[in-house]
């Protein structure tokens, strides 16, 4: 359940949170068409709070709008500027926030050129995305039945309303069984991600994650991981992942803006290692921390502070 705030952001002004709605033959609502992010906002061991990668994440919002039409009215500045008038005006100190263009009302039917490109941001207080303990502890997770998009059904660097039907479902079903999240194959049984989440294995010391040519969205978190990593001196190959590997991998992850660095303990009933956070996955979630809302200032162009 989202704990309401005050104010949400909706076309270039603040309104309150009953007052934010939309028709019922919003377009998008009708049709899925439309583009999102997920953002966090950490309150940081100085007591400033700052906005993760917000740069990166409305660059990304806006190569959506550029890949399915949608563009919005305003800049990405006054995108950006929004987003952290939503968490100072709401008096939050941390916050997930949603900025969303969306194809308002008008005409109806697949196609409806001339409707309106609507845009808002509204921010909730959102803790640990997959479970009170999931990152300490590490999550159960099977591989679903639903595949990933094939490469020409849809647009994987779109984070597009749309193609998130699929992940639902994938949720939906792994959570039905007992499980905590879902891992999705593409058509040919490579490896490619969580319902919501980017995903990491390790083998031997060294760090595997699917390349961008699969089917799987850009991950901002997931650069952030394979950056953080390389620091470390960790090596990193982004290649395909078979089913096999997965379950014999030493430790495996999932990484995302909700997610954040969550440890994957179990894989179809198979024990990933020894059944609990690895060393290397316990490592890399600490300097993610320490990145996103500790004393590491080694990225200082990664954070927005609030004015």
């Amino acid at each position: 359940m989202v704990d309401k705030v005050k104010k949400i952001w909706l076309e270039g002004e603040l309104v309150d949170w009953d007052e934010a709605r939309v028709h019922v033959l919003t377009h998008s609502l009708h049709y899925g068409l439309g583009a999102f992010e997920g953002i966090r906002a950490y309150r940081r061991s100085d007591g400033r709070t700052a906005i993760f990668r917000l740069r990166e994440h409305i660059d990304r919002l806006l190569d959506t709008c550029k890949l399915v039409f949608t563009m919005p009215r305003f800049t990405r500045a006054q995108i950006m500027d929004a987003c952290s008038l939503v968490v100072r005006e709401n008096g939050m100190d941390e916050a997930y926030l949603r900025p969303l263009v969306y194809v308002g009302d008008g005409a109806m039917g697949v196609y409806a050129p001339d409707n309106p490109i609507r845009t808002m941001i509204v921010a909730w207080r959102w803790g640990t995305y997959l479970g009170k303990d999931a990152l300490e502890q590490g999550i159960r997770t099977k591989i679903s039945s639903w595949s990933r998009h094939h490469l020409h059904v849809g647009l994987p660097r779109a984070k597009m309303m749309g193609q998130y039907t699929n992940s639902t479902l994938a949720k939906r079903e792994a959570r039905m069984a007992g499980y905590d999240e879902a891992i999705l194959l593409d058509t040919s049984g490579q490896v490619c991600e969580g319902s919501g989440e980017n995903i990491f294995i390790v083998k031997n010391g060294r760090l595997y994650t699917p390349p961008l040519s699969l089917s799987i969205l850009a991950g901002v978190t997931r650069d952030t991981i394979i950056t953080l990593a390389r620091e470390e001196g960790i090596p990193v190959s982004e290649e395909s992942i078979i089913r096999d590997q997965l379950y014999l991998a030493d430790e495996a992850f999932f990484t995302g803006t909700a997610a954040e660095v969550t440890p994957i303990r179990e894989v179809d009933n198979r024990a990933i290692g020894e059944g609990k956070i690895g060393p290397i996955t316990k490592r890399l979630q600490q300097r993610y921390f320490d990145a996103v809302k500790g004393s590491d200032d080694a990225h200082p162009e990664w954070l927005t502070f609030l004015r």
